[in-house]
């Protein structure tokens, strides 16, 4: 895990159960429901991450850290139900064209946000263009109105450069698994703005 805390292997299997039945109850529910369930699995997961901490006794140390990241972890898990619902946002097919914009926007972030050049220089042209990727993929290979999809692109995008920071500012070197899971965060972070964003865009 990104903060090394211990109980490692149980607390990833509570991540990733939280993860995988969200997507589930994301794609099991009725449409205007998709994402009633993942609160709930969200709770239940934190409640496991508490649970654990009790079994490992007294004493134990990095509990705080422990608890605080794998319920943090678990929640964002969960977010990625987002991308599930708003994939059954489309009404004439099981995709939704938002996910598209919302993809391909993201994607220039992402090619901005790998750069090793300080915030100030990566910020601006994470954004910017991502957001205008964004309009420029509404517009040629969707029906969504152009200034929401932009404005939309600007919010995802700036929250990938958010988590770029918050990974830079690890001063030990950090594990290659780590790594891939914290560049999976404002991805799955961003699985509410593409359900809730997407859903007036398209109804």
């Amino acid at each position: 895990m990104l903060l090394r805390v211990p109980a490692k292997k149980t607390l990833a299997a509570v991540i990733s159960l939280a993860g995988v039945t969200a997507a589930v109850l994301a794609q099991a529910a009725p449409q205007t429901l998709a994402m009633q369930w993942t609160v709930v699995v969200v709770a239940l997961a934190v409640m496991a991450v508490f649970l654990i901490q009790l079994l490992r006794g007294t004493g134990q140390p990095h509990r705080l850290e422990s608890t605080f990241g794998a319920s943090t972890g678990a929640f964002l898990a969960a977010l990625g139900a987002g991308w599930v619902a708003g994939g059954r946002l489309a009404p004439g097919g099981p995709e939704s064209p938002f996910l598209l914009v919302a993809a391909v926007s993201m994607l220039f972030a992402v090619g901005a946000s790998v750069l090793p050049w300080p915030d100030r220089i990566v910020a601006p042209p994470g954004v910017a263009p991502a957001a205008l990727a964004g309009g420029v993929g509404a517009a040629l290979f969707s029906s969504l109105p152009l200034w929401p999809a932009v404005l939309a692109g600007a919010v995802l995008d700036t929250l990938i450069v958010c988590f770029r920071r918050l990974t830079l500012a690890a001063a030990a070197p950090v594990p290659v698994p780590a790594l891939v899971a914290a560049g999976l965060m404002p991805v799955l972070a961003a699985g509410p703005l593409v359900y809730s964003h997407g859903r007036p865009l398209i109804h």
